[in-house]
């Protein structure tokens, strides 16, 4: 194993997702309100979007999937105001901040695994935009030139749990299953990654387990002992395990 691929929302940025959601609304909502959005509508318009995010083929990014789904539902002119959503993103989202929790173990154990020299990845779902991801990243304490790939909605064509949205980080980085392990809170999301041969961690400080699913199979535990687990994992040796994928900006 050489590649360590971290979920964001709820294991390195502790967060109540429920409260999280609340915010992004109430905040959007103020935002498009002087343009003639009507609350209800926009959040059934959002949900939509994202319903077709989750479902996208590959065919298309998930960015416009979801404009395409937003347009089909607010008529074509809301594509002229792209630029507030771009500008709300900017600005206003970050009041969702104030529902977010740092965790002291994740900016060390990104230290740890890169100073062994791991690739490292932020597998989040990309349901959100690059500036409103790297936001939560600075707000996890962390930085993205920490990660080799960070997935967007820009860049990505699939989402999870789709197994598609994981063949395309491999293929992306030039990584075989094997080589790498998925570390989230998200049972259904996160760990499905076994059903591609790739090894799983189950952060537990957050965790979400909406199907019931028996966990007693994953390895598992809370921030503290998956510090004991990197701080376990060898150094690599650059020779034997390279990596070839070069970083881009997106």
């Amino acid at each position: 194993m050489n590649t360590v691929l971290f979920d964001l929302d709820g294991t390195l940025l502790p967060m109540d997702q429920k409260l999280f959601m609340d915010t992004y609304f109430t905040a959007l909502a103020a935002k498009m309100a002087p343009y003639g959005l009507e609350p209800n509508t926009l959040m059934k318009s959002v949900w939509e979007g994202t319903r077709a995010m989750v479902e996208n083929d590959g065919s298309v990014t998930n960015s416009k999937r979801f404009w395409d789904s937003f347009s089909g539902s607010l008529g074509e002119n809301i594509r002229k105001l792209e630029y507030v959503f771009e500008d709300f993103y900017r600005n206003e989202f970050t009041i969702t901040k104030r529902n977010i929790s740092t965790n002291k173990f994740s900016k060390e154990c990104i230290r740890v695994l890169k100073e062994k020299g791991y690739t490292l990845v932020l597998a989040t779902n990309p349901l959100f935009p690059r500036i409103a991801t790297y936001h939560r990243i600075e707000w996890a304490g962390l930085n993205s030139e920490d990660f080799e790939l960070v997935t967007t909605y820009e860049n990505s064509s699939f989402c999870k749990p789709n197994l598609n949205y994981y063949k395309a980080i491999l293929e992306t980085i030039g990584k075989k299953p094997e080589e790498c392990i998925m570390v989230g809170n998200d049972v259904k999301e996160d760990m499905c990654v076994t059903h591609i041969g790739m090894g799983t961690y189950l952060l537990k400080d957050c965790l979400i387990n909406s199907s019931e699913e028996d966990i007693t199979a994953y390895r598992q535990g809370d921030f503290p002992e998956f510090m004991e687990f990197i701080n376990d994992l060898p150094v690599l040796d650059k020779i034997t395990a390279p990596n070839n994928y070069i970083r881009q900006e997106v």
